[in-house]
């Protein structure tokens, strides 16, 4: 684990922002959905690439990659939470570590708002932001539902979010915590005061104040005390 030298203080910050996909979870939803469609090598490929930053338009990343949804069966969705979804290891421990240090805990996502709602509720987080999946008769129609704040949840977006609940809580930036990835994370990990990388891409390790290389996310309790 790189990241800063002597112990950091948790509870001299006040809210922590997470990603969900490869962050909280072990998986990219968007890829285990696509297995249901035969089509989770070609999806899977795109999501990498948008991951690493080789496709800078996230926006265009989605859509191409819901557009191979199409048709997929809304059973899909359950099948991957149930079969697939698993926390990563540690998080429980470090999401219990912020809670008791009494921080307030936001999940913001580019993944979707049927696996962010149940990802929510399970760790008791007090906010989610996820892009919502449009269904007709029971399929997907590759295509998202526009919410009062937008359609897409990008790196602009959570930024946006995070700035947005850190402000309405009046809670300086400095006190902000952002953990994440992959590249649409570098926004929101950009503007807060602490940000951790976990098992991240390389662009991110790079930029990262602390980066997570192996082992679970509790292991940044050894620079948060």
């Amino acid at each position: 684990m790189r990241g800063f030298a002597p112990p950091l203080n948790l509870a001299d910050f006040a809210l922590v922002a997470f990603d969900m996909d490869s962050t909280l979870i072990s998986i990219e939803c968007i890829d285990e959905i696509a297995a249901a469609a035969g089509r989770k090598a070609e999806v899977a490929a795109i999501t990498e690439a948008a991951m690493r930053g080789e496709i800078t338009d996230y926006r265009d990343s989605l859509m191409r990659r819901l557009a191979l949804l199409r048709g997929v069966h809304e059973e899909a969705l359950a099948a991957v939470y149930e079969q697939r979804l698993r926390l990563n290891p540690g998080v429980e421990a470090f999401v219990a570590a912020c809670q008791a240090a009494g921080l307030r805990t936001l999940l913001v996502s580019g993944g979707f708002t049927y696996f962010s709602e149940r990802v929510r509720r399970r760790l008791g987080l007090d906010f989610a932001r996820a892009n919502h999946l449009e269904i007709d008769d029971g399929r997907l129609t590759g295509r998202l539902v526009a919410r009062p704040w937008g359609d897409v949840v990008d790196g602009a977006e959570k930024r946006r979010t995070l700035l947005e609940v850190a402000e309405l809580m009046g809670i300086a930036t400095e006190r902000v915590i952002a953990v994440g990835d992959g590249a649409n994370d570098l926004p929101m990990m950009a503007v807060a005061g602490l940000s951790i990388a976990y098992h991240p891409k390389p662009a991110v390790r790079a930029q990262a104040m602390i980066s997570i290389d192996s082992g679970g996310m509790d292991r940044a309790l050894e620079l948060l005390r």
